[in-house]
């Protein structure tokens, strides 16, 4: 392999530009060279503080050492088998430990896959397998992935579906509630039954899938009264009810899943990103019967579950229990709507803190009327963190909403330096 000695971002990003396919986005003009806990140094030695995560991958850190340490043993036992071929350990350890985590009274079985995307479908075959039906509602702003199934689900057109239709049939979707933008639980739950009406009856739908913290959409988070109604609403007409966790899950929202304080079991969970510190693994777990439903074969992948994911998560949720991660969770996320509230009593251009546990967003409008979403004034924010050592992400369905996704495992001293960087940022990018 060779690589160019003094390497600059401009000089990379001039080959990514050549060599990489345009519909790859980059949120960053910035080539990481060593990452360090919430810390990323790029290859021209300039330090960022990281309040992306990878997407909400790392809330253990970058290298976390009992991950590494974990991976490292893997590599010298074995690297992959496909456990549809010769099973490993590791793997059947992990589905006990997700198996005793997520929440219901009742026996649960657990699947791995690859990534957050394969999740999803798989949970929509579960549930299609289990109740012969085949129908499915999503809601608007949801993300569920990039594949052509996860797309019809995703309740967001720009960027993720333009030109990439058509989307599979029976997907439908139905309001989120959002009390800021005039939209109440009863709306929602009555966006439903039009759905029943309109679309397609309730004894044909499969499955409601739900991310109780949407996550692309904008960290909205669904009320527990909605996922209580949600769940009854499934009971009564036979219905799955799948909780989207890849984002929200693994302790991000100060309890291992986010479902949980809503009082709520779910039939099935997905869950991806940060279960493994930066090694791609994803789940489905869920009700023993329901997962169960497809025939032998059915279910798997050639890298699903491999042996180096399985001992990375298997050290994540070890770290957790170490760490107490899901009371610093908790912590973090109190004292960032705190500094984050103290900013918006400043600054009306902020419409709304919101968030669940450490998964916090801020909302930007004009003139401080929420009707008008402020995506320049978003952008200009990013960017100009960005330059002052900051990694952030926008999201929201009018990308107007900046996310922080901090590792859990970052110092106080860290955090509330990158505080005063967005800070910082939003007064610059306001008087630009």
């Amino acid at each position: 392999m060779q690589r160019e000695p003094n390497l600059t971002n401009a000089a990379l990003m001039a080959r990514r530009q050549a060599a990489i396919a345009r519909g790859v986005g980059q949120s960053h003009e910035v080539f990481i060279a060593k990452g360090e806990n919430a810390e990323i140094w790029d290859v021209e030695g300039k330090r960022y503080i990281d309040f992306a995560g990878g997407i909400a991958v790392l809330n253990t850190g970058h290298r976390h050492p009992a991950v590494i340490e974990a991976v490292k043993a893997q590599l010298d036992l074995y690297t992959h088998t496909c456990f549809q071929v010769l099973a490993y350990e590791p793997y059947v350890e992990l589905a006990e430990r997700i198996n005793a985590l997520a929440p219901g009274d009742f026996a649960k079985k657990t699947l791995f896959l690859s990534t957050g995307a394969e999740a999803v479908e798989n949970a929509v075959k579960i549930a299609r397998a289990y109740t012969k039906r085949s129908g499915v509602i999503a809601f608007t702003s949801g993300y569920h992935g990039r594949t052509l199934l996860t797309l019809g689900l995703t309740g967001k057109v720009a960027p993720y579906k333009i030109g990439f239709g058509p989307f599979p049939a029976e997907v439908f979707h139905a309001q989120f509630p959002n009390a800021l933008h005039g939209v109440s639980v009863d709306d929602a739950m009555a966006s439903i039954e039009l759905v029943f009406k309109n679309d397609i009856e309730a004894s044909r739908v499969a499955a409601i899938i739900i991310e109780p913290v949407q996550g692309e959409g904008g960290f909205n988070v669904a009320p527990p009264e909605f996922l209580q109604r949600l769940r009854a609403l499934c009971d009564q007409h036979g219905i799955v009810l799948i909780a989207d966790e890849i984002q929200t899950g693994a302790g991000r929202t100060g309890t291992w899943f986010a479902i949980e304080q809503s009082g709520v079991a779910s039939d099935l969970i997905t869950m991806a990103k940060s279960m493994a510190g930066g090694f791609p693994i994803a789940a489905v777990v869920g009700r023993a019967e329901v997962m169960d439903a497809p025939a032998p074969g059915g279910l798997g992948g050639t890298y699903a579950g491999s042996p180096i994911a399985c001992a990375a998560a298997l050290a994540v949720l070890d770290v957790f229990e170490q760490e107490n991660l899901l009371e610093r969770s908790r912590n973090l996320g109190q004292h960032l709507h705190a500094r984050l509230n103290a900013m918006a009593a400043k600054q009306p251009c902020i419409a709304e803190v919101r968030g669940l546990g450490a998964m916090v967003a801020i909302e930007l409008c004009r003139h401080g009327d929420v009707h008008q979403p402020d995506a320049d004034l978003t952008k200009r924010i990013v960017q100009e963190a960005t330059r002052r050592g900051l990694v952030l992400l926008s999201c929201g369905t009018y990308g107007n909403v900046i996310r922080i996704l901090v590792p859990l495992t970052a110092a106080d001293a860290l955090v509330n330096e990158g505080l005063d960087i967005l800070e910082a940022s939003l007064v610059a990018a306001l008087a630009i």
